[in-house]
């Protein structure tokens, strides 16, 4: 059974669809949800669900990233992660922790990447005039939103497309596409898992 780490920063409605997903015959069992925001909303909910939780709050460590990551590591360590999930985790991760977990950090992104790495994702599918958007989950790599893709779902762009509305799209297919990819992630099958 291979254990899983969660990081969030947010809500953690990600981290939720995850752990609701985490059962029966599913080869993997979540062991710890971790925030750089002791605000985080999630955390509660991870709490509610019976998770350990952990957070270190990234603004006592200003510009060093370093040092915000290895006070970061100390939990993470600690829960012995197979599987590292970032679900709407705000912070860029140097290449030396991402080496940590090299071939075992998964993220999900809300474009469907090559396209629009980084913010503003909907924003930039809508001035693009794009037919379609969409999320996609990579292995997490040294260089932000470019590893190698391990599913995406796609929505249609509708006429009347706002950032919220299509957001709101885009966010119920994460809900779907990461713990399908989990599933299989942790099962050993790098396969692409492509929803329609």
């Amino acid at each position: 059974m291979k254990r899983v780490a969660i990081l969030i920063s947010g809500s953690g409605s990600n981290m939720i669809a995850l752990v609701r997903s985490m059962t029966g015959d599913h080869p993997a069992r979540p062991v710890l949800v971790a925030a750089n925001d002791p605000a985080a909303a999630g955390l509660a909910r991870a709490a509610d669900l019976g998770i350990a939780t952990a957070a270190v709050d990234h603004r006592r460590y200003s510009a060093d990233r370093a040092a915000f990551e290895n006070a970061l590591l100390e939990p993470l360590l600690a829960a012995r992660p197979d599987i590292l999930c970032l679900a709407g985790f705000m912070r860029v991760l140097t290449p030396a922790f991402v080496a940590r977990f090299e071939g075992r950090m998964l993220n999900i992104h809300p474009s469907l990447l090559p396209k629009y790495p980084g913010l503003h994702t909907h924003a930039r599918a809508l001035a693009a005039a794009d037919a379609e958007a969409g999320c996609t989950v990579h292995e997490v790599t040294a260089v932000l939103d470019t590893g190698p893709i391990l599913g995406q779902a796609r929505v249609p762009v509708l006429p009347g497309d706002t950032e919220g509305s299509l957001a709101a799209r885009v966010l119920a297919e994460e809900h779907r596409l990461y713990p399908a990819v989990l599933a299989r992630f942790a099962a050993g099958d790098r396969r692409p898992v492509w929803l329609p």
